[in-house]
Order: structure tokens, then C-alpha cells, then sequence
């Protein structure tokens, strides 16, 4: 078994209200327990919005400490979940499924350990 992280990217801006968001959490939640049952999700959580993040950078002999993400762009890690699959291919079904319910960017990447 190998892990993999599946990370949803999504735009910067406002979240979209709950009426919009509120089936594709039920979906969400639906698939979660499917990758429960099948005894392949580890771990998963959405994040607060970019500009609530921190970044550390070693400067010298000193880290300086900077608010907001750490690259400026159009969109920013939203979310992610850990799986534990026999291979890619097993990945990428899970990381499909998620893309088709989210309907946003999902990088699938193996985790090293």
C-alpha cells in the first residue's frame, strides 16, 4: 500500500454561499465514507482561506516571519485528503472521483516517506 495526497485547489476570493456549497459537502461526505469502507482514507480536512496562513523563511541566520501564503496566485490549496491504495492507478479513481464532486483542480501525488 502506498499513500497519496490529494489536494483541491480553488480560486482566491470569497467562498460561495451555502446553498451552493451544501451538496457538494453531502457528496463529499458520501465519498469519505466510501474511501472509509474500501479502508482507504487516512486523513482529510479542508483549510481556512490563504490569507489566514504564515510562512517561515530562512534569511541568513534568522527566519523571518511573513503573513499570508507563500506565492501570490489566482488560487491556493483549499483542502486535501490522505489515501492509502495499492498504486497510482487506485489514486487517480479516488482523486477523479473527488475532482467530479468538488468540480475543482485536484493534484494526486504520492507521499514519501
Amino acid at each position: 500500500m502506498s499513500q497519496y495526497l490529494l489536494s483541491i485547489y480553488q480560486p482566491d476570493g470569497p467562498v460561495p454561499d451555502a446553498d451552493f456549497l451544501e451538496p457538494i459537502m453531502r457528496d463529499l461526505e458520501s465519498l469519505n465514507q466510501e474511501m472509509k469502507a474500501a479502508g482507504a482514507w487516512v486523513f482529510a480536512a479542508g483549510l481556512h482561506p490563504a490569507d489566514t496562513a504564515t510562512v517561515l523563511r530562512k534569511q541568513g541566520d534568522e527566519v523571518l516571519i511573513t503573513d499570508g501564503p507563500f506565492t501570490e496566485g489566482k488560487e491556493h490549496l483549499g483542502g486535501f485528503t490522505i489515501i492509502d491504495v495499492d498504486d497510482l492507478d487506485a489514486a487517480l479513481d479516488w482523486g477523479r472521483r473527488l475532482a467530479k464532486i468538488v468540480t475543482l483542480p485536484v493534484e494526486v501525488r504520492p507521499v514519501q516517506h
